[in-house]
C-alpha cells in the first residue's frame, strides 16, 4: 500500500491499523516479504515523543529518521537536550496538552516515561488515533495493560512495545529450536535476572543505598515540573534523588521493582517459544510486604494450561538476592531462561543459547529459520505506521506478556496463591488482590476502562 499524506491521514491511520491488526500472528514476529519500506522524504511519519532522557532518549534518536514535530518531558534540561536535536519541534511539559493540540496533525507516538504515566499518555494518543510505541511494561497494573491493549485494538492503530531484544536473532532461533520439538515437550522454564530495583532494603552492594536519599522535603529544582511528573500518582513532597530521576522503579506507586522492569525482555523468551497467553495460577514469595517500597528479590511462579498439542506449563521468575545458582542441575549466570523438556533442556540469554546434557546435542541440527531477519525493532514500528505490515509487539501480544508479568507483583502483595480468572481479570480465591489489579488515580489522569 501506498502512503499519501495529503488529507487522507486519518482514513490512512484507520486502514494501516486494520491491516496491521489482521496480519498479526500468534507468533508475533516480523517476515521481510512484506511490502517494502519507502524512503521518500515526503512519506516520513509526523512523531511525538514523550519522555526525551534515558530510554526516551534512545527512543528519540531511533525515530529521528522521521519528522519529530513535538517533544514533551516534565524536566526542562532533558527537554532543551532534546530540543536541540529537532530546533523546530514544539515542546511540551504536559503530554495531555500535547495530545489535545497536536494530534490532528500527528501519525505517530513514543512513550518513554516513569511506568505509572504509560497508560495515561498511551491510552489518550490512541483515542486520538495515534500508532504507538511505548516502552515496557506496557503499563503499570494488570487492568492497565488489558485497558491499553483492548484500545488499541478497537481503535486499530500500530502497536509496538519496547523488548528490543525481541527483534534479535538468537531470540528468533530458540524460538524454532523449541517449537521444532528438539528438546521433546517443555513443561516447565524458568526466568531469573539478579538485577535489584528495591525500596526497602539494597543487597547489591553497587546500588545505591538510603544514605543517597535526603529524607528531608525540598522545594522541587525549577527545572522539574514535580506535579506533571507525580501525575496519576498521590501527590508529595519532592525528596531530593528518592524518585526523580533514577529511582522510581523503587516504589510501587511509580514502577514495579525488578519484575516490572526486566521480566518483559526475559519472561518474552519462553512466552513466545511456548505460546502463552495467560495463567491460569500465580504465587510469590519474599520478604514481609512493604507497602511503599519494591522488594529486594522475590520469586514468582505461573501455571500455565494447555495449548492446543502443547502441554501445561510451569514458568518461574526469580529476581535480587533470590535467584538460583543452578537451574535443572546446571551452574547458570546471573540473568537467563531455562527450558525443560523432556528430551533436554536449553538455556538461553539474550545473545547465546546451550542445550544440556552437552553431549546428546553435539551432532544437533538447527531446524531451518522460519522467522526471519528483523528490519530492526522501531523500524518494524515506523515501516507498519506507512503499510499496515505486521509488528512483533503489538499490543495483543504485549499486553498478554504485560499482565502476566505484572501479575507476580499482585500475587506478592496480596501474599497468597491466586486462581486467575484472566477474563474477568479476578483472583478468585482472594477479592482482596483487587487493589493491586487496579488502582487509584489523582482526578484528570485516569486511564478509562482500568
Amino acid at each position: 500500500m501506498a502512503w499519501k499524506r495529503k488529507t487522507t491521514r486519518r482514513d490512512f491511520i484507520r486502514k494501516s491499523g486494520s491491516l496491521a491488526g489482521a496480519a498479526v500472528v500468534s507468533a508475533g514476529y516480523w517476515r521481510e516479504s512484506a511490502a517494502a519500506d519507502s524512503n521518500s522524504p515526503n512519506q516520513r511519519l509526523n512523531v511525538a515523543c514523550i519522555g526525551t532522557a534515558n530510554r526516551g532518549a534512545v527512543n528519540v534518536n531511533e525515530v529521528k529518521s522521521e519528522n519529530v514535530v513535538a517533544l514533551c518531558d516534565v524536566d526542562r534540561n532533558y527537554l532543551e537536550r532534546a530540543q536541540a536535536m529537532f530546533p523546530a519541534a514544539r515542546t511540551y511539559v504536559d503530554y495531555r496538552e500535547l495530545i489535545d493540540k497536536e494530534a490532528e496533525g500527528l501519525d505517530a507516538v513514543t512513550v518513554s516515561t516513569a511506568d505509572h504515566h504509560h497508560a495515561p499518555a498511551t491510552l489518550r494518543a490512541i483515542q486520538a488515533g495515534l500508532h504507538i510505541y511505548c516502552e515496557k511494561p506496557l503499563a503499570h497494573t494488570v487492568a492497565e495493560a488489558r485497558a491499553v491493549a483492548r484500545a488499541a485494538q478497537q481503535h486499530g492503530v500500530v502497536t509496538q512495545m519496547g523488548t528490543q531484544v525481541h527483534a534479535t536473532s538468537n531470540y528468533h532461533r530458540v524460538v524454532e529450536i523449541i517449537q521444532s520439538g528438539a528438546i521433546g515437550d517443555v513443561t516447565e522454564a524458568h526466568v531469573w535476572v539478579g538485577k535489584v530495583w528495591s525500596g526497602t532494603e539494597y543487597v547489591d552492594p553497587g546500588a545505591p543505598t538510603d544514605r543517597n536519599i535526603s529524607a528531608t522535603p525540598q522545594q522541587p529544582p525549577d527545572s522539574l515540573a514535580w506535579d506533571l511528573w507525580l501525575g496519576p500518582a498521590e501527590q508529595r513532597p519532592f525528596l531530593p534523588g528518592k524518585y526523580h530521576p533514577a529511582n522510581w522503579r523503587r516504589w510501587w506507586d511509580f514502577g514495579g521493582g525488578t519484575i516490572a522492569d526486566m521480566a518483559c525482555h526475559y519472561v518474552d523468551l519462553p512466552f513466545w517459544a511456548l505460546k502463552l497467553r495467560h495463567p491460569v495460577r500465580c504465587e510469590a514469595e519474599g520478604p514481609e510486604v512493604d507497602s511503599t517500597g519494591t522488594p529486594p528479590g522475590i520469586h514468582v511462579s505461573y501455571e500455565f494450561p494447555a495449548r492446543q498439542s502443547l502441554p501445561p506449563v510451569r514458568l518461574t521468575w526469580s529476581d535480587g538476592n533470590r535467584i538460583p545458582k543452578t537451574v535443572a542441575g546446571e551452574r547458570v549466570p546471573s540473568a537467563g531462561v531455562m527450558f525443560v523438556g523432556s528430551e533436554g533442556n536449553l538455556f538461553a540469554d539474550y545473545s547465546n543459547h546451550r542445550f544440556f546434557p552437552r553431549q546428546k546435542f553435539v551432532d544437533f541440527q538447527p531446524p531451518a529459520p522460519t522467522i526471519l531477519k528483523s528490519i530492526g525493532h522501531h523500524r518494524e514500528w515506523i515501516k507498519a505506521c506507512k503499510d499496515g505490515s505486521p509488528t512483533s509487539c503489538n499490543f495483543d501480544y504485549s499486553g498478554a506478556l504485560s499482565e502476566t508479568v505484572l501479575l507476580g507483583n499482585v500475587a506478592y502483595r496480596a501474599g497468597q496463591p491466586l486462581e486467575w480468572d484472566a477474563e474477568t481479570l479476578q483472583a478468585t480465591n482472594c477479592p482482596e488482590a483487587n487493589q493491586f489489579v487496579h488502582k487509584f488515580y489523582r482526578p484528570g489522569w485516569e486511564v478509562s476502562g482500568a
